[in-house]
């Protein structure tokens, strides 16, 4: 139901989708250039036309607050309490490692301004896990959010980032100032 109503919610506003929901249980989801609150609503429609059931990190404090811990919990949001000695990093890695499925996403520049570094623990989690990175576009020139094929890092980190940061050059977000560099 919800699916078919964000369907014909991307129709209308002239918005399509590309590539498919990859066949795995678990996954390094990162979605760019976030440049914009609207992404959080695009990417709430998206991932219901995927089929997709993922999750993204919040400060626990937030969960407490009832309608706002409500809908974060509905749309996969997952408390994290930030006063624990171990990182989100080994967080996610333990996440992943206790579940037999688990979609984590993550923005790289982890802020809607634009950052001339990317954040590296989205790398690190994947490669620690020994999961795949899955790329995601959302871009409001042409309108369209697009999946990408299961990336498999290396280990090589910068050249790992130089071949994600391709992608994403050629997806205009919404501010796109804000941009990937």
């Amino acid at each position: 139901m919800m699916r078919q109503f964000f369907l014909l919610c991307f129709k209308l506003a002239g918005w399509t989708t590309k590539g498919e929901l990859p066949d795995l249980k678990k996954f390094v989801l990162i979605v760019a250039p976030h440049t914009s609150m609207m992404d959080f609503f695009v990417g709430v429609a998206a991932r219901s036309i995927f089929r997709l059931r993922s999750n993204y990190f919040v400060k626990d404090s937030l969960f407490k607050i009832p309608v706002v811990g409500w809908f974060l919990r509905i749309t996969g949001g997952f408390a994290v309490d930030r006063s624990q000695h171990t990182g989100m990093v080994d967080q996610a890695i333990a996440l992943f490692n206790e579940k037999d499925r688990f979609v984590l996403t993550i923005t790289p520049e982890g802020t809607r301004g634009l950052v001339t570094k990317w954040k590296t623990g989205f790398y690190w989690i994947a490669t620690e896990a020994n999961i795949p990175i899955v790329m995601v576009g959302f871009d409001y020139k042409e309108r369209f959010v697009e999946m990408r094929p299961p990336f498999y890092p290396t280990g090589n980190l910068d050249a790992d980032f130089e071949v994600m940061k391709a992608y994403f050059r050629t997806i205009t977000g919404k501010h796109p100032e804000k941009g990937v560099m």
